[in-house]
């Protein structure tokens, strides 16, 4: 019996801005409001980077990685606060720290983010992220994000 998704891509994209090529979080697969969530990415060749990064050793660029785990942090904080952003905020990677790349990642992957809340003040919120592929750590950050208003 297979279990359902704490977030499906349907529920991840009401809550995230981020449309193709910059969706990089396909599923929720465990969340603990207030503490931490677990999200996963299925790295595929047809992935619009591999063109341009590495065509004849397809390799995701660490940066992506980084904003995957950014955009699962986005997704823990909404689920602590109880509601996505309201009409006219918006959140915003506004740091990051101690980040580490540990392994590549290619097609065929499925990278495992587990982050955990650090801090949170205000609208500035401090995370500790963690990629992992079959169980080896591939990155590792701690990130930071803040809530604005755009209108």
């Amino acid at each position: 019996m297979s279990q359902e998704p704490f977030l499906n891509i349907e529920a991840i994209m009401r809550q995230l801005p981020h449309r193709y090529p910059f969706l990089l979080v396909d599923r929720v697969v465990e969340c603990t409001p207030g503490e931490s969530l677990t999200a996963l990415k299925n790295v595929t060749i047809n992935e619009h980077f591999f063109t341009g990064h590495f065509p004849d050793h397809p390799v995701m660029p660490g940066v992506l990685i980084l904003e995957a785990m950014a955009q699962a942090t986005g997704l823990l904080a909404f689920a602590t606060i109880g509601h996505a952003p309201r009409e006219g905020e918006i959140y915003y990677f506004v740091g990051i720290d101690k980040a580490r790349f540990r392994d590549i990642v290619v097609p065929g992957d499925q990278i495992i983010f587990k982050v955990k809340i650090l801090n949170a003040k205000r609208t500035l919120w401090k995370f500790s992220g963690v990629a992992e592929v079959d169980g080896r750590v591939v990155a590792e950050a701690e990130l930071m994000c803040a809530s604005t208003k755009y209108k």
